[in-house]
């Protein structure tokens, strides 16, 4: 099993199945959890 975190805000935005246990960082345009703070923030 593995988790797939933001590197922006460091919560999780997917699991996977897998054969070993890893967690992988996203980078990019941001998850739904950015997008929401930075609409808050407008």
């Amino acid at each position: 099993m593995g988790t797939i975190i933001c590197q922006s805000c460091n919560k999780t935005i997917d699991v996977f199945e897998g054969e070993k246990v890893m967690t992988l960082y996203a980078k990019g345009n941001g998850c739904v959890h950015c997008k929401t703070a930075d609409k808050k923030n407008k």
